[in-house]
């Protein structure tokens, strides 16, 4: 194996993909909104077939629903689905983090270091979406480690049902709490201690179940 291999590039309908994401969460495409892939195709600058794509993956995740031959529409926001989402992410996080811990090496502490860096930065700029993209960073690191594919394969599957409760959290003076929680989740990785760990990742999780749902 050599370092001087072709660099992958992003495809399509991963680029359709998390431009529609981002306009689903940031309330742009608002609940119930019809969706038209070939003026979403337009707006985008691609084609209709990755847009199609995109919206099937995101049909899959619940944000989107679709009758085939009918319509396709921004999915409508049902408390008990995001409720539910959640208890799966926050369950499948504190076991990373558990499963994590005695693996873990400088290096993947110092990302998670960066990467809350990153998050207060974008709390400081008031960026939502660049403290989302931040916290997804630091997560990861202990999904990775844990190197659980089942596991990852869960949260990957639920959490873009919570992104539209991730960005009200983040868009408020309540998320300068999280970032001095990563800062103890990070102390707790570093001291080896992995049951304080997963604590400390159950109640970043549960703390977005004290936040208002986002309007239907």
């Amino acid at each position: 194996m050599t370092a001087l291999e072709p660099v992958p590039r992003r495809l399509l309908r991963d680029e359709a993909y998390d431009a529609l994401l981002e306009a689903i969460v940031s309330g742009e495409l608002p609940p119930g909104q019809k969706l038209n892939d070939a003026e979403l195709a337009e707006r985008l600058g691609l084609s209709r077939a990755p847009v199609r794509q995109a919206l099937a993956r995101l049909a899959g995740e619940r944000l989107v629903v679709s009758k085939p031959q009918s319509f396709t529409r921004v999915a409508p926001v049902v408390a008990q689905e995001i409720h539910d989402a959640l208890a799966v992410v926050r369950a499948m996080h504190a076991l990373a983090v558990r499963t994590a811990v005695p693996r873990m090496t400088e290096a993947h502490l110092a990302r998670m270091r960066a990467a809350n860096a990153a998050f207060v930065r974008a709390l400081d700029a008031a960026d939502p979406t660049a403290a989302i993209a931040a916290d997804d960073a630091l997560h990861a690191v202990p999904i990775e480690v844990c190197g659980n594919a089942a596991l990852a394969e869960t949260v990957r599957r639920y959490t873009p049902l919570l992104r539209r409760l991730e960005r009200r959290r983040f868009s408020g003076t309540a998320a300068r709490a999280s970032a001095a929680r990563h800062d103890a989740l990070i102390d707790a990785c570093a001291a080896g201690a992995p049951d304080a760990a997963a604590e400390l990742t159950d109640e970043i999780w549960g703390e977005l179940d004290a936040v208002d749902g986002p309007e239907a």
